[in-house]
């Protein structure tokens, strides 16, 4: 099932050049422009509070986004860049890609964890550490998968989950080439603890007789 897409409002910008986007920004609007896709360069503005927050979100730069302009059809978008102000650093402008459905991009996915009943390692008091709840893979922008899935079944104290471990969505690839960590079970601070302390123990006696 495909991932909700949020949407991006915009109103198309009249005018070109610096004056129109120094207008825009006195206006509280965020001059940009949408090029790409087989159409027309489209220039655009965006409220400024809204893209402020959408940013402050983070990972503005990975994110598809449903662009909405009023008398425009609603088309899938990229961010390619955001230009700042060398002094406040706050965005003066944005440049948008226009995606078809056959355009390869990179995107974070959450990852989810199920059966977590059936991982004996769990059961044990193993506790679940996940090292990345996300994972950026390079998928198609008409079959963006709404997540990830690993399967907790079997899964013992110790065990550790790799990409490799996990059956990615068709048509869908890590964009880190290599087998990266996305979980593991790790054992119970106390037992964990007491494994610490006997594997001390263990030494300490071996130190002992090396010396007898």
């Amino acid at each position: 099932m495909a991932k909700e897409i949020p949407d991006l409002v915009a109103t198309a910008r009249t005018g070109t050049g610096k004056g129109a986007a120094r207008q825009a920004r006195r206006e509280n609007l965020v001059p940009g422009i949408v090029y790409g896709g087989g159409a027309d360069p489209l220039p655009i503005n965006l409220p400024y509070n809204a893209l402020i927050k959408k940013l402050k979100a983070g990972r503005f730069l990975s994110t598809l986004f449903n662009l909405k302009v009023e008398g425009q059809d609603d088309v899938r978008v990229i961010c390619r860049g955001v230009q700042r102000d060398v002094v406040k650093d706050l965005p003066t402008h944005v440049d948008l890609l226009r995606l078809r459905r056959t355009t390869r991009i990179n995107l974070f996915i959450h990852v989810e964890f199920e059966n977590h009943k059936a991982a004996p390692g769990i059961k044990k008091g193993g506790v679940l550490t996940v090292v990345r709840p996300e994972v950026e893979l390079n998928v198609l922008a008409g079959e963006i998968p709404e997540q990830i899935v690993v399967d907790l079944t079997g899964k013992e104290i110790g065990d550790v989950i790799h990409i490799n471990d996990v059956t990615l969505p068709s048509g869908a690839k890590a964009t880190i080439d290599r087998n990266f960590v996305i979980a593991n079970i790790s054992a119970p601070s106390k037992l964990a603890a007491a494994a610490a302390e006997e594997e001390a123990a263990d030494e300490v006696e071996a130190t002992e007789q090396s010396d007898a």
